[in-house]
């Protein structure tokens, strides 16, 4: 039996557990441990294993591969094994890869991650008689569930997307190639979404965190489309979806003194944000507590958004707008969104992804930065899908300027002036909102296009100030989050 050369086998282990979040190396956060060796011409079809160490606590385990002679034709191939089982093979076809709970690399399962002996094998299909090859398997482990988030496009600009959708990992049903009706795979979204050319979309199956597995593998594949990490909380008395966090978050409020201001904070320690999903719905048989019937037990300083536009309800009797403007005029800065509830992937039915588009100016198409575009109020809505008119809404005072979401201290007598910029298809009316109310002072009076500007006089007081955007005929088209004058939070 021949023994095998002898590894050199560096372990770099961590002073400390790693508590930030992925991606490890967009961080260049060293390895915990580095496994070295060599094989040779003596190693042909043979495997062998790398093992290493996985303490309790572990969330994340990746491990990177690289290795020497590949002029040669020397092929090593990789794959994992835990203390119990075995977890993936990605062959020579990967440089690496990485296992979670919730998801893995294409090839690979995901799944609780014991602690214990693990093992990276090397399986040698082809090294020549007189070559040589060194491998290194850098191997990173977290606390962190998180996966390593993808950048679609580097650039700052208003980006188009659908805040609101379900799939086959809860109640999303589409035909099938034969008609039949069942549930959804995730894929037909993304193409549904694709077709509509939105930049981003929000899966938020209910509850579940299974869908994040199913992200991870279409994500490489829509290269050119964000898929953002959602889950619709669905609860007795209302539902929220929320956005970032691949961790599970505790949806039984009622229970053991959950609340809904216990799970705002839970959500925001995670690093993630929450919105309030349609409002105004009614809560019954038609639509099990889909309707916020938690408002008055709600502290609504920790609400980062609300679902203003659902579907076709911009102005409906479900139209969450009338609920929102009610908190804005208490003084809380909460982000409008719109999302289109679609449960079918674009086949059919009553909502249809992308109706209505959520439009977030953002630094880049990542989701990290569309949730801060969302978070600062960076928005506008368009009812009717992403072919709706592009409107932007500025002021400035005292040499500072401000976009949606932000806020302009003014002093009594001090002039702030606005401008509204439309771009759209067909002629248009631009309706200023101010304190929840039309400023007819402030609106144009006829049909407009392309800018307007108009100067308000502080008072000194709180006040707020959005656009609408609307037909000749009256429909809602469009609308933007307010510029803020004087709020403290």
């Amino acid at each position: 039996m021949r023994t095998p050369p002898l590894m050199r086998i560096a372990v770099l282990v961590l002073s400390c557990w790693l508590l930030v979040p992925a991606p490890l190396r967009a961080q260049n956060l060293p390895p915990t441990y580095v496994l070295e060796g060599d094989i040779n011409g003596r190693d042909n079809e043979t495997y062998r294993r790398l093992p290493f160490q996985v303490a309790p606590g572990t969330r994340r385990i990746t491990v990177e591969f690289t290795y020497t002679g590949h002029q040669e034709k020397t092929v090593i191939d990789i794959g994992l094994f835990d203390p119990e089982r075995f977890r993936g093979w990605s062959g020579g076809d990967k440089p690496g890869f990485t296992v979670s709970a919730t998801d893995a690399t294409p090839s690979y399962l995901a799944g609780p991650l014991p602690p214990g002996e693990w093992y990276v094998v090397l399986g040698i299909p082809n090294i020549r008689p007189t070559a040589q090859s060194h491998y290194t398997a850098k191997i990173f482990l977290s606390r962190s569930p998180e996966p390593s988030l993808n950048v679609v496009r580097d650039t700052a600009a208003w980006y188009q997307g659908d805040m609101h959708n379900h799939t086959a990992q809860s109640d999303g049903f589409c035909p099938s190639l034969s008609g039949t009706r069942v549930p959804c795979p995730e894929f037909k979204l993304a193409e549904a979404a694709t077709a509509r050319k939105l930049d981003f979309v929000a899966f938020t199956d209910h509850n579940t965190m299974s869908t994040y597995n199913a992200l991870a593998q279409w994500q490489p594949y829509f290269d050119k489309l964000l898929m953002v990490r959602g889950r619709e909380i669905t609860t007795f008395r209302g539902h929220a979806n929320i956005y970032g966090t691949s961790e599970f978050v505790d949806f039984r409020l009622g229970e053991q003194g959950r609340t809904p201001n216990s799970f705002f904070a839970e959500v925001h320690r995670l690093g993630a944000i929450v919105s309030i999903n349609h409002p105004a719905a009614p809560s019954g048989e038609v639509c099990m507590g889909c309707g916020w019937r938690w408002a008055p037990q709600t502290d609504f300083g920790q609400v980062d958004a609300i679902e203003v536009v659902n579907g076709p309800d911009a102005e409906t009797a479900m139209s969450g707008i009338p609920f929102w403007q009610e908190r804005l005029n208490a003084g809380f800065r909460i982000t409008a969104i719109g999302g289109s509830d679609d449960h079918s992937s674009g086949t059919g039915g009553r909502s249809i992804v992308g109706t209505p588009t959520t439009v977030v100016y953002a630094r880049q198409l990542s989701e990290p930065a569309i949730l801060e575009g969302v978070k600062a109020g960076h928005v506008f809505i368009k009812t009717e899908g992403p072919d709706g008119p592009d409107v932007q809404f500025r002021a400035e005072a005292n040499g500072k300027k401000a976009m949606v979401g932000d806020n302009i201290a003014a002093a009594a007598g001090q002039a702030v002036r606005f401008a509204i910029e439309v771009k759209a298809n067909a002629a248009y009316k631009a309706e200023v909102i101010q304190d929840g109310n039309v400023a007819p002072r402030f609106s144009p009076a006829t049909e407009t296009k392309g800018e307007y500007e108009f100067t308000v006089k502080s008072d000194g007081g709180r006040h707020w100030y959005r656009v609408n955007i609307r037909s000749v005929d009256g429909k809602l088209l469009a609308l933007t989050n307010p510029i803020y004058l004087n709020f403290s939070n």
